[in-house]
């Protein structure tokens, strides 16, 4: 997009574009997602910028009356499997708070200085630039949702003293933390989460959202004792253990229905929503990488209408987009989990997790226990295809976490034993998050008839798929 498009984004308000970019205007200091409903400035006053933390590098405050700091993540980095990309990916796992600049670049395999330079030449700022935008919204999180006491927010967003804490808050949101806790809806008297409760959250995600198929799949496929769904078709609630850096969690996600709302009145105007969730961490300090893996296991920074556009205009699909607008391509919330149990099965991972899972301390409802990691069964169970891919998960030999390169892990799961084309599709697929798989058989899919990936489909043949699948499955 050029400028002039952007403001004419900017000017219906057209919240396809929140996340994608964001502007500022120059009189007042403030920058703002597209879909603002604030008076339109005029244009000589607007300045564009690619993300959140080049705005904020340049002196702009993020906008409170539409928290440009919450949006849907850009859809971009998702698809792309650059360097940026993949830096973009680790930098929101929470890669630069826990390993600094030199552990991201490590990870990519590039030297820091090009890491940055990369970085800076296309997104406007750098590694930490973008890792400070990112402490400033869990900050602004936990600030407004938590009773958490400031100085522990302080450590627990990432900030390396509580000095650094205060001059990122008030340069990013022109107020205190104490204001900035204040300002959350209800003001003062506001009903915050404790410890014991959990963090209640809400994640947004950009246009229609088929909440139904991805509740129905994770129903389907959940591990007793990981997880667990509860609840009636359109009211369920999804709970789940997590392995995190310092600790773990246990989180409840509600199926939701009719949360869209209107992001503007011009006539970009489109509906967007979020899922509601609840986090119980055992460390404030895994917030950013708990939400971050929640938004790929539900597929929450998704752009649906890049995808629907492109699939509908093959005469099969578009009767299934039509019908289901907004599908979503779910990832998974712990790739080593995702890769273990695409090769044993549903049955197979729920005998792991009763023989080497890790009970919780204090479990609540039916996720008592986090599923085995590589190294354990490794140990445990060292020959065969399971202790093959335990193995290079526990070395590194094979990488799955956001910043991987998927081609390379692709020819690494391939090399292992027992390691069929449809086993590592659902690998790359899920673990990976990448939309853009044709998944392996003698139909393209087993079962489907006449199924093929034609390149007109890409880079969204993952979702291409999931209607696929979940036609065969409306005819059954």
């Amino acid at each position: 997009m050029d400028e002039d498009t952007r403001y004419e984004a900017v000017r219906s308000r057209d919240g396809r574009f929140d996340g994608a970019f964001f502007f500022a205007v120059e009189t007042t200091g403030i920058y703002c997602r597209p879909s603002c409903p604030a008076v339109t400035p005029k244009r000589r006053n607007v300045r564009f910028f690619p993300t959140s933390a080049a705005a904020q590098g340049s002196g702009f405050r993020a906008c409170r009356r539409c928290r440009p700091d919450a949006v849907p993540g850009s859809a971009e980095w998702n698809v792309r499997a650059d360097v940026v990309g993949r830096a973009v990916r680790l930098i929101g796992d929470g890669v630069v708070d826990r390993e600094g600049v030199g552990g991201l670049a490590d990870r990519l395999g590039y030297s820091a200085r090009q890491v940055q330079r990369q970085l800076t030449a296309e997104l406007g700022a750098g590694p930490v630039a973008l890792a400070r935008a990112q402490r400033a919204h869990t900050a602004r999180t936990l600030l407004q949702t938590t009773e958490l006491p400031i100085t522990e927010i302080a450590f627990a967003s990432g900030f390396a003293s509580v000095r650094q804490f205060n001059d990122t808050v008030r340069a990013v949101y022109a107020t205190t933390p104490s204001g900035l806790r204040e300002a959350a809806p209800g003001g003062r008297g506001a009903r915050r989460g404790s410890p014991a409760a959990g963090i209640p959250l809400r994640l947004a995600h950009r246009g229609p959202y088929q909440a139904g198929p991805v509740f129905d799949l994770l129903e389907r496929e959940a591990v007793p004792g990981v997880e667990e769904v509860t609840g009636t078709p359109g009211r369920r609630t999804y709970r789940r253990t997590l392995r995190l850096p310092y600790g773990h969690a246990v989180v409840a996600v509600e199926e939701r229905t009719g949360t869209t709302r209107a992001a503007g009145t011009g006539l970009g105007a489109h509906p967007g929503g979020w899922l509601d969730a609840r986090l119980r961490l055992t460390d404030p300090r895994d917030l950013t990488t708990a939400v971050q893996r929640l938004r790929r296991l539900f597929d929450l920074d998704a752009d649906p209408y890049a995808v629907d556009e492109r699939l509908a205009e093959d005469p099969r699909l578009a009767p299934l987009v039509a019908a289901r607008p907004g599908l979503r391509s779910p990832g998974a919330a712990d790739p080593a989990e995702a890769a273990v149990r695409a090769l044993v099965g549903s049955a197979g991972a729920e005998r792991l997790v009763r023989r080497y899972g890790k009970a919780l301390d204090a479990p609540s409802g039916g996720p008592t226990h986090l599923f085995p990691e590589p190294a354990v069964l490794a140990g445990a169970e060292p020959d065969g295809s399971l202790g093959a891919l335990a193995a290079a998960l526990a070395d590194g030999t094979l990488r799955l976490d956001p910043g991987a390169d998927r081609d390379e892990a692709e020819a690494a799961l391939r090399a292992l034993p027992g390691m069929d084309p449809a086993t590592v599709a659902t690998i790359r697929v899920r673990a990976l998050a990448d939309p853009d798989v044709a998944l392996p058989g003698p139909d393209g899919l087993p079962g489907l008839n006449g199924f093929d990936a034609p390149d007109e489909w890409r880079p969204w043949r993952s979702y291409a798929a999931r209607h696929l699948l979940l036609e065969r499955e409306s005819r059954n």
